[in-house]
């Protein structure tokens, strides 16, 4: 029988996070059987673990309708779990956008287990302006909803994500837009989430990540969308080489989650980390 986890990522309480799916040993599954198991689970992503040596693992993802190459909230879910079996130390995962590495680290006080993933690299490109104006279209946003100081980009960090940026808080917190116009325009472009967030300070986000092309109306914590953003903001020289930041996700769900993440110096890549805790 296969075992199947349940974990909250990017919260120490259940009631927060973004839920996801673990599978510690997949060996001999099949793709429709992953699928299978990730549409039944009903999370953003499931991830399917395949042992390849001491603290070595291959890693798929599936989100209720398709496999994605890369997941941040399911890594750090997975690292979690991972490392409340063979304790803390560097959990080696090669994922189909390339190696992701995981630190898992212990609190000195509370044991309390968190994980720091290195992420694929990080590039980012303007966004055309057809893109744009489709997803303001879909949103029922308009380009006054828009915060000129944040250029449109799609960010890539394993997978895309249009990263725009909201005006004011009130309209981030005002979501409710056209799953299947945004579907198809995010299918088509093969971005896995539109990354809204809002600027609170310079170091300081609030995001939101609509999710169709897997099926997810919203992400309540996205770790590969908060990479992707961090190399996005260090690339065009909003935040220095070793700026650390912190992102506020889900709070609008109902979900609570924090994110940090940073830059890495002299390379293209970026780290977020997160805790992680069981869901009965």
């Amino acid at each position: 029988m296969t075992e199947i986890l349940k974990y909250t990522a990017f919260s120490a309480d259940p009631s927060g996070g973004n839920p996801a799916g673990v599978v510690p040993d997949a060996t001999g599954l099949t793709e429709p059987r992953m699928l299978e198991i990730a549409a039944d689970l009903g999370f953003s992503e499931t991830a399917f673990l395949f042992p390849t040596g001491e603290r070595a693992y291959r890693i798929r993802y599936f989100s209720p309708l398709a496999e994605v190459a890369f997941c941040g909230h399911a890594t750090i879910a997975t690292a979690v779990a991972l490392g409340e079996r063979i304790g803390p130390g560097t959990i080696e995962l090669a994922t189909q956008a390339g190696p992701v590495p995981v630190d898992v680290t212990a609190d000195p006080e509370s044991g309390r287990l968190s994980a720091t993933l290195t992420s694929p690299p990080v590039s980012s490109t303007a966004a055309s302006d057809d893109d744009v104006a489709r997803t303001l279209a879909a949103l029922g946003w308009s380009a006054d909803d828009l915060d000129p100081a944040y250029p449109p980009h799609v960010a890539d960090a394993g997978n895309l994500h249009l990263v725009l940026a909201a005006a004011t808080r009130a309209r981030l917190a005002d979501l409710d837009y056209d799953f299947e116009a945004l579907g198809k325009l995010t299918a088509e472009r093969n971005w896995t989430t539109v990354h809204l967030f809002w600027a609170e300070s310079p170091t300081v986000f609030h995001a939101r990540d609509p999710f169709p092309t897997g099926g997810v109306v919203e992400d309540p914590a996205t770790g590969a969308a908060a990479a992707a953003f961090t190399g996005y903001l260090r690339d065009l020289g909003f935040i220095g080489a070793d700026t650390a930041i912190t992102i506020h996700q889900g709070v609008d769900m109902g979900r609570p989650s924090l994110l940090a993440a940073s830059p890495i110096p002299h390379r293209p890549n970026t780290k977020v980390t997160g805790t992680a805790v069981a869901l009965p």
